[in-house]
């Protein structure tokens, strides 16, 4: 089994990560505490954590506000992934389970998930970090040494452990939103596989980052849909890493949060396994989820999508050679989610303009959720949005257009404009 070969680290952790918050929390609200940070081992599918000090910890807990919901499990996840295996979803039975989720319909529920989601990008004692747990354990610093590239993030827990969120970053591209860094090479690479169209095959300049293009907008399909399951690619690594919490806490509820490609990762990995997912200005991650043969659950409502109307990416505008995306390397051609969305209006209700610098996460913390939303529902948001006639990559030709024995990525991480 996948456990029997957890790191030593990992091991230790279990005896560990068992300390409790004074105080009890009010009716339907959850206290959280940051307990771990992940990352991935350079070149490797690997998870490791960086586990958090419990010093101060009672001082320093913050709440989030719960609603129950239905969500929809696979009865065996063996059956889940032959299913995706043989891209079907013939005799595939499903569990409705009832979950303690979060009350996505509470700006103030909302924002501090957007906080911890913030904190995906960076660490304790940094500028742009929300003051929500206590200093680093710096024991366990894999993933967040300055030279890892790979998938990164935080881990909360409540107080008796019964509910935990992977707090997922999101694509490190300072000269758009702000805040490069290590993971940047990687995080394009992944864009550029979940989001473009075939292989961010955006015009004759582009260096694709697969060899599926097979001329005049057609693109082999098994050889795209292979080329998003290799181990190293974050979507893979988000499986692991969910596994391994499932090992730690093998009672809790699991949440996912993220903001942008974090957030896409986490409807991806919160549709593999029925859990709830609250994602910030994500790219369209529908198309990405029929690549990877994910089966369809009775109900994707567990995935709830926050965005705006200024935001290209969210909206799926951002493509096109000449675009502000394309300019930086990015072929971000998808528009259609997964889920519910609660979208914010703020083209027409706040004058803003459609502008790549409102993508930023700290835009949805300092701006977007900082005030009860005009003409909101009880709760000061939204309500939600219908994502009607939504359409990926319509102009594209899709079949069996190469060898099939060609398989997989290029690792071609330049993927910019050659």
């Amino acid at each position: 089994m996948f456990y029997n070969f957890l790191p030593t680290t990992l091991q230790y952790l279990l005896a560990t990560y068992l300390w409790q918050a004074d105080g009890p929390s009010r009716p339907n609200t959850l206290k959280f505490e940051l307990r771990h940070a992940h990352g991935l081992v350079t070149n490797t599918s690997r998870v490791v954590f960086s586990d958090i000090s419990p010093s101060g910890l009672a001082s320093d807990v913050f709440e989030v506000q719960t609603n129950p919901m239905k969500v929809s499990k696979p009865k065996s996840q063996t059956e889940f992934f032959n299913a995706r295996a043989r891209n079907s979803e013939r005799e595939l039975l499903w569990d409705e389970t009832d979950v303690v989720g979060p009350n996505v319909h509470e700006r103030e529920t909302l924002k501090l998930l957007a906080e911890m989601t913030n904190n995906a990008y960076t660490q304790p004692g940094a500028k742009d970090w929300y003051d929500l747990g206590p200093e680093w354990n710096n024991t366990y610093p894999f993933g967040w040494e300055p030279d890892a590239d790979g998938f990164r993030g935080h881990i909360f827990a409540n107080e008796d452990n019964s509910t935990v969120i992977i707090s997922v970053k999101g694509t490190s591209a300072g000269w758009i939103v702000g805040g490069s860094g290590p993971t940047a090479s990687k995080d394009k690479l992944n864009d550029n596989l979940l989001f473009s169209c075939c292989c961010a095959r955006v015009g004759p300049t582009w260096s694709t980052v697969c060899p599926c293009y097979s001329g005049s907008y057609k693109c082999d399909q098994n050889c795209v849909e292979q080329s998003l399951v290799e181990e190293s690619l974050f979507y893979s690594v988000g499986i692991n890493l969910y596994n391994n919490l499932t090992y730690m806490y093998p009672d809790a509820n699991i949440w996912l949060i993220g903001h942008s490609l974090g957030g896409s990762l986490s409807s991806l990995i919160g549709a593999t396994f029925g859990v709830p997912v609250v994602a910030f200005e994500a790219p369209g991650e529908k198309l990405a989820a029929s690549r990877l043969h994910l089966p369809s659950p009775p109900s994707i409502q567990h995935i709830t999508h926050v965005y705006h109307t200024a935001d290209p990416i969210a909206m799926g505008v951002c493509n096109g050679v000449r675009s502000t995306c394309a300019l930086g390397g990015y072929a971000m051609e998808t528009q259609c989610h997964l889920g519910r969305i609660i979208r914010y209006d703020t083209v027409s209700k706040l004058k803003w303009g459609v502008d790549i610098r409102t993508h930023g996460i700290a835009v949805v913390v300092e701006k977007l959720l900082s005030t009860d939303w005009e003409d909101a529902e009880e709760g000061g948001v939204p309500g939600f949005y219908e994502e009607t006639d939504c359409s990926d990559c319509y102009n594209w030709e899709y079949g069996n257009f190469k060898n099939p024995l060609a398989r997989g990525c290029s690792r071609n991480l330049s993927h910019s404009l050659s």
